[in-house]
C-alpha cells in the first residue's frame, strides 16, 4: 500500500463559533457525518455545523473518535485540530452481543445485579451471538433464557462498540410474563421493570444508551441505528453525552 492509498490515521476537529464542523456523507444505510481533513474539504462533499445537542444525536464516524470529542466537548474542553481516527467497528470483535429493548406500560425490562454491599447495576437483557446465528435470532433466544418472554424483533436502534465487543440492540415486542427465578439463566441477576423516565439516572450498562432510550421513547426511535463507542466503566454518574 502506497502513501497515497493508505487510509488516513487522523482528521481535524474544526469549529465554526460554537458548532462542530463535519462532512455530510452517505453510504448504503443513508446519511452520516464524518470528521473532515484539515483543509478545504473534498469536492462535492458538503460541510455542516452542528451544536453539541445536534451532534449528540447525529451518526458520526468513526465512533471512537466521536466519543472522545463529544465527551470532552460536553465537559467544556472540546479538542481542536488534529485528532486520531479510532474506529472500533473496523476491529474484529472478541464477542458479538445482541440486546433486547423491551418496553411495557412505560417501563423498560432490565436485569438487576446486586453486589454484596447492596449496590446494584442494570443490564439490557441479551447475550452472545452463537456461531451461525443472526443477532435477530440471538436476541429472542437470550430474551427467553433470561426472562421467559417470547417476542418479535423490531428495528435495530443502536450499535455499541465496547472493549472489543460489537453489540446490537433491537426493539422487541414481548409477550407473556417474566418466568420464575429458578427457570431463568441470568447469571445471578433478577429481571425488573424500571420506569423509562428514570433511565438517565439509572446505573445502566451500556451507559451511553441510558438517556437515549428515554429520549427516543418520548420523541421517536431513530430511523437508522445509533452508532456509539462506550468506554464508560463507572455507571453511577449520569451520562448526558
Amino acid at each position: 500500500m502506497t502513501a497515497e492509498t493508505r487510509p488516513p490515521t487522523s482528521a481535524a476537529v474544526l469549529f465554526d463559533a460554537d458548532k462542530l464542523v463535519l462532512e455530510l456523507r452517505h453510504d448504503a444505510e443513508g446519511a452520516y457525518h464524518a470528521f473532515p481533513d484539515d483543509g478545504p474539504g473534498a469536492p462535492g462533499v458538503p460541510r455542516v455545523a452542528l451544536s453539541l445537542e445536534e451532534a449528540l444525536h447525529a451518526r458520526i464516524r468513526p465512533a471512537g473518535t466521536a466519543e472522545a470529542v463529544l465527551r470532552a466537548w460536553s465537559e467544556g474542553v472540546a479538542p481542536r485540530g488534529a485528532v486520531a481516527l479510532v474506529d472500533p467497528s473496523a476491529v474484529p470483535p472478541v464477542r458479538v452481543r445482541a440486546g433486547a429493548v423491551v418496553i411495557r406500560d412505560g417501563a423498560l425490562l432490565l436485569i438487576r445485579f446486586t453486589r454484596g454491599d447492596g449496590a446494584s447495576h442494570y443490564e439490557i437483557p441479551g447475550g452472545g451471538v452463537e456461531e451461525g446465528e443472526t443477532p435477530e435470532a440471538a436476541v429472542l433466544r437470550e430474551l427467553d433464557e433470561e426472562t421467559g418472554l417470547a417476542g418479535t424483533v423490531g428495528p435495530q436502534i443502536a450499535r455499541v462498540w465496547k472493549d472489543g465487543r460489537h453489540e446490537h440492540y433491537f426493539l422487541v415486542a414481548a409477550t407473556g410474563e417474566v418466568g420464575p427465578p429458578e427457570t431463568l439463566d441470568t447469571y445471578g441477576g433478577t429481571p425488573v421493570w424500571i420506569p423509562v423516565e428514570e433511565l438517565p439516572a439509572t446505573p445502566l450498562w451500556p451507559r451511553r444508551l441510558s438517556w437515549r432510550i428515554e429520549h427516543w421513547h418520548r420523541t421517536g426511535w431513530p430511523e437508522r441505528p445509533a452508532e456509539l463507542a462506550d468506554s464508560i466503566t463507572e455507571l453511577g454518574p449520569p451520562c448526558g453525552w
